[in-house]
């Protein structure tokens, strides 16, 4: 039988309140999003699974909200990956910046279409699917062997990486990824099946404040 593959998008950052394009820029977690983390923990002490190993990326949003999880279900020494393929997306010279005041620079329409079409980067920066094609290898040859192994795996990490992986999971098109909004600390719990197909998904908590 195949393990559990749990994936976990960090709690609110201060930039996510400051509504700033945040990519590879760094901040913190705001009261909030280490308010949420303890939730996503919660529901999954509650669910009763212990892990083999954890995988997040390199920002410390996502490795903070984590240790949070593995906190709430006692399993504060697990083995843990981090690497930049699950970093969030690239937002090049839109990072940092204001979503208001890049609409202002480069007009409403064209700030839209960086943000919600699938493969139209903004200028320096990555596409969905330009973050897809870093994200799936990574998962293909890191991630999805140890799950079809038996193992539990956990994946703290961005709404854009791990849009990607659902993409991919639950066989959405473009625009039905360009359209999903993953809930801030709320567990995804996968179960596999040998061919790596998806037996069962279980969303764990409220998706109402998905944003």
């Amino acid at each position: 039988m195949s393990g559990t593959l749990v994936l976990v998008r960090h709690g609110q950052s201060e930039w996510n309140l400051k509504n700033l394009f945040t990519g590879w820029r760094d901040p913190d977690l705001t009261e909030l999003g280490i308010q949420e983390a303890n939730t996503g923990g919660q529901a999954l002490k509650d669910y009763g699974i212990k892990y083999d190993i954890a995988f997040t990326s390199v920002l410390k949003r996502a490795q903070d909200t984590l240790k949070i999880v593995l906190d709430c279900i006692g399993q504060s020494d697990l083995e843990t990956i981090e690497d930049q393929a699950l970093n969030e997306r690239d937002y090049g010279d839109l990072s940092g910046l204001n979503k208001d005041d890049a609409r202002a620079k480069w007009g409403e329409e064209q700030v839209h279409i960086w943000r919600r079409s699938y493969d139209i980067p903004p200028p320096g920066g990555e596409s969905l699917r330009d973050t897809g094609a870093r994200v799936w290898p990574y998962y293909m040859m890191e991630i999805l062997p140890r799950v079809l192994a038996g193992q539990n795996v956990l994946v703290a990490a961005h709404g854009n990486s791990l849009r990607s992986l659902v993409m991919v999971l639950d066989r959405l098109s473009k625009e039905q990824i360009l359209a999903l909004n993953l809930a801030t600390g709320v567990p995804m719990v996968y179960k596999l099946k040998a061919d790596s197909t998806v037996a069962s998904k279980e969303v764990l908590g409220d998706m109402s404040g998905a944003h």
